[in-house]
């Protein structure tokens, strides 16, 4: 009974120490459990802290509503944030927008100082409403947007344009064709005085640079015209043949419109095989005339007349040879000689450096006067062609000697 009485002891022992054991590690599991709660409840603070916005600061665009308006001051609530203040300089250039607006209004504002002793964000109206126009011109550019916007101001570069409270450079080069100041000889004053022509007009124009640091807002008025023109061109190919209007004539060419809203330039080079040294002579605004594509680049044509005619220059050789003597008047003075013409369309070149200098050329040969030449150099493919002078006095001291 005594051996029994010990071995149940014994379990009763170790019962109560597996007891011991599983109490213990119940309390620990406990705490450890309790731990945990108490780490991970920071962790989510520290969470939910990170994921929230940060106060605005110097710089930032705002929305808030307006609390109130006391004298030369505005307060906007700018919650969870704090207010908004408007006051002093801010105030007085934004008295525009603030007539217009009253307590629980929603305002667009700029951050433009942190007032730490009162609490108190710094507002500027006007800032923000030029920011957002900005923001606008950059919009506009990218969708290639149209506005029909009238000119207040020219000079002699252009036409000045407001938009959104900006004043904006309509460049003369950045005029379509139908605007564009065509003034012979690049007078200026004539330039600005038909620039001021265009002043109060509702011009179509799109924004192609905005530039808020340098407040540089510039328009062009060809934009909207290629997009009718691109379409029109469409019709069209190198080589065909069309009636047109002369529409402008300059030191350069004349301007011919083939139909409204395609206009062409024939340059001076392209109006006759021969030398054109005033285009206004042989063209006038009104004149019907024929003219054929000879380029089709970028929405722009290139016009020509001469290329209606028959060149000159073809079967030549069969005329002209090296060697042969001419009879040819002089038509130009240019820094390398005299430009002779044999032909209507078939000139050369007598070099000044047969005669020394080109006071000494001169002497000899007069503008519009026929003389005696000599074909030096003949290129018929290349239309190139040099002439040598035969001076009247050296064949008479040349007579002179053989009868002698």
């Amino acid at each position: 009974m005594v051996k029994e009485t010990t071995q149940d002891l014994k379990k009763t022992k170790k019962v109560k120490k597996e007891e011991e054991i599983k109490e213990t590690q119940t309390e620990s599991t406990k705490e450890e459990a309790e731990k945990e709660v108490k780490l991970e409840k920071p962790t989510l603070m520290g969470k939910l802290l990170n994921e929230a916005t940060p106060p605005p600061m110097v710089g930032d665009l705002i929305e808030g509503k307006v609390l109130r308006i006391e004298k030369s001051t505005v307060f906007v609530d700018m919650q969870p944030f704090g207010t908004g203040i408007i006051y002093g300089r801010e105030y007085t250039v934004a008295k525009d927008i603030i007539k217009n607006v009253s307590p629980g209004d929603s305002v667009s504002g700029k951050i433009i100082d942190i007032e730490e002793k009162e609490g108190y964000f710094e507002i500027s109206l006007k800032e923000a409403r030029q920011a957002k126009v900005w923001s606008e011109a950059e919009t506009a550019i990218k969708n290639k947007t149209v506005f029909e916007l009238s000119p207040h101001e020219a000079n002699k570069g252009g036409l000045m344009l407001n938009w959104q409270g900006i004043t904006g450079f309509l460049p003369a080069s950045q005029l379509n064709t139908e605007h564009y100041p065509r003034v012979a000889d690049g007078d200026k004053d004539k330039i600005l005085e038909e620039l001021r022509k265009l002043l109060g007009q509702k011009l179509s124009v799109s924004i192609i640079v905005a530039t808020p640091k340098e407040n540089k807002l510039i328009f062009s008025e060809k934009n909207p015209e290629l997009k009718k023109k691109a379409k029109i061109i469409e019709k069209y190919s190198v080589g065909d043949k069309v009636m047109g209007e002369v529409t402008g004539v300059v030191d350069f060419g004349v301007f011919v419109k083939v139909e409204e809203g395609l206009e062409g330039l024939v340059h001076i080079s392209e109006m006759d095989w021969g030398l054109v040294e005033n285009p206004k002579g042989m063209y006038k605004v009104g004149d019907k005339i024929e003219v054929k594509i000879i380029e089709i680049k970028e929405e722009k044509i290139s016009l020509s007349i001469k290329a209606l005619k028959e060149n000159p220059w073809n079967n030549v050789e069969k005329r002209y040879k090296k060697g042969d003597s001419v009879k040819g008047v002089v038509i130009k003075f240019n820094k390398h000689g005299a430009l002779v013409s044999i032909e209507e369309g078939i000139a050369g070149l007598v070099h000044v450096s047969e005669f020394g200098n080109e006071a000494k050329l001169r002497e000899k040969l007069s503008l519009g006067n026929s003389y005696d030449l000599k074909i030096t150099l003949f290129e018929p493919k290349d239309q190139k062609m040099t002439l040598s002078f035969i001076d009247p006095n050296a064949k008479k001291e040349e007579a002179k000697e053989e009868t002698k």
